[in-house]
């Protein structure tokens, strides 16, 4: 409410209302709450409307995944987990972000399966904006092998994108979730190249709320390659989410 009203954002690590102050960073830690409670301490986050997360990056082990798996309804035997396992590590290394949200895409990719289908696919768009107008944007996209395409205008190019996404989602009864919030982060002294990292927030209409994030030199296309990453784990993981 205080980073609602005062336009302030709360550092990460801000104690009890930071985003990240209960978040468990070191797999021994998430492997003793495995093991009835070992780390137990007073502090905890229900006492404070919190949950207890389990960070995955370099210093990530199988008890992190497994917990972040656990979030998502989803198993994988000893051998694909240590291959998921080393992928996050990897990229921990490389000091990218891994979120609950990247673990479909990832487990895909490592064990390359079709475990996580490419239900919804941007085929094709055009964003265009000019001075006086408004933006507009028109996108073809496929839903399960069936193309569809249409055309929107906007408050800039990706509300343009979302306005036409929503036009095409309408008629099929389709649920767009509710974006909460937008954050955009370029590289300290980035150049004009540098890749943007964009991580939108989604509501669902339960009140539940999940991340996805893009990576691009363009900061829309980033944030269209986020939005795309959020479709398919509505399609793919829409009852756990609710």
């Amino acid at each position: 409410m205080v980073e609602t009203f005062s336009g302030i954002r709360i550092p990460a690590n801000k104690p009890v209302v930071g985003e990240n102050v209960f978040t468990q960073a070191c797999g021994v830690h998430a492997d003793g709450d495995n093991k009835d409670k070992l780390y137990y301490n007073d502090l905890l986050p229900e006492r404070f409307g919190r949950v207890r997360k389990y960070a995955l990056g370099k210093t990530s082990g199988k008890s992190n995944i497994a917990k972040n798996l656990e979030e998502l309804g989803i198993q994988l035997d000893s051998e694909a987990m240590q291959q998921v396992t080393r992928r996050i590590i990897e990229l921990g290394d490389r000091k990218e972000n891994v979120t609950v949200e990247d673990l479909p895409y990832i487990i895909s990719d490592v064990l390359q399966n079709e475990g996580i289908s490419q239900y919804i696919k941007i085929r094709n768009y055009s964003l265009n904006v000019a001075e006086g107008l408004k933006s507009s944007a028109t996108l073809s996209i496929e839903i399960n092998g069936k193309c569809y395409e249409d055309t929107a205008a906007g408050d800039g190019q990706y509300d343009a994108f979302m306005n036409a996404l929503q036009k095409i989602y309408e008629p099929l009864n389709k649920k767009l979730p509710k974006l909460t919030d937008y954050i955009v982060t370029i590289p300290p002294g980035g150049r004009t190249d540098a890749l943007v990292e964009t991580v939108i927030t989604w509501q669902t209409a339960e009140g539940n709320e999940f991340k996805t994030r893009g990576l691009e030199p363009d900061q829309t296309v980033s944030a269209i390659k986020a939005t795309v990453k959020m479709l398919n784990i509505i399609e793919e993981f829409g009852e756990q989410i609710k």
